[in-house]
């Protein structure tokens, strides 16, 4: 198989030529980091761009009324007071990056973890994180859909729903208020095409067989998501 020359065109095949992609950084070193340093900064772009778009005064009384629950009326006062826009916008960007980071780092221990099976897979949890930010380009191309949602926007009440277009939450007309909404904002169609590259770097940095590789992708994906329902449900 043709290895990929630089990281540049590794990014750009990724979308296209998965295989041959994970097949080179499988015997390359620091690359990742250039995915890492797209991923973070191309999805803080629409965080950015809502924030600075939205009428900020309606976006904050929304939160309130469907997070205060039984506060006083003293207590929404401060909670208003302390809901400053840069504050949460900064909050917001920050918050997205480390997000990545952690749920990349969780990822690379379950993926480290499962292919212990392969005894010819000599890849460690370093390689695996680096491996995360590659599985994770569909996020660059999401984000600039959204961000094109926002900037082409013409009423700035705009629900941060808007912020997952994807996501079963936007496509469902599921509104802030609703028990469901922080789950079906996590179930996202570019999912799919996340399990789909963790099956296909699977089987270029294991030996392991298509079905085990597609299941160790979609595994941890439907195990959440399940669990997150049962909890709804149940509730």
């Amino acid at each position: 198989m043709e290895l990929v020359s630089n990281p540049i065109q590794a990014m750009q095949d990724t979308f296209t030529k998965p295989n041959r992609v994970f097949a080179t950084i499988a015997k390359t070193h620091n690359w990742s980091w250039l995915p890492f340093l797209l991923v973070s900064f191309v999805s803080t772009l629409p965080i950015y761009y809502y924030f600075n778009f939205i009428d900020f005064d309606w976006y904050r009384n929304m939160v309130i009324e469907t997070s205060a629950g039984d506060l006083s009326p003293a207590e929404l006062d401060m909670m208003r007071q302390a809901m400053q826009q840069t504050q949460i916008l900064w909050v917001s960007v920050i918050g997205v990056v480390f997000s990545s980071i952690i749920s990349n780092a969780v990822l690379a221990v379950y993926l480290n973890y499962a292919t212990k099976s392969d005894e010819e897979c000599v890849q460690g949890f370093t390689d695996w994180y680096g491996f995360t930010w590659w599985v994770s380009m569909p996020t660059v191309v999401i984000s600039l859909i959204t961000m094109a949602i926002v900037l082409l926007a013409s009423d700035n009440q705009l629900s941060p729903a808007a912020l997952g277009p994807t996501s079963l939450a936007f496509i469902l007309g599921i509104e802030m208020d609703s028990a469901w909404f922080s789950l079906t904002q996590a179930i996202r169609l570019e999912s799919i095409w996340v399990m789909y590259l963790i099956a296909v770097g699977l089987s270029q940095w294991t030996q392991l067989p298509n079905n085990r590789t597609y299941l160790i992708a979609c595994a941890p994906f439907v195990l959440i998501w399940g669990i997150w329902a049962a909890i709804l449900l149940v509730s």
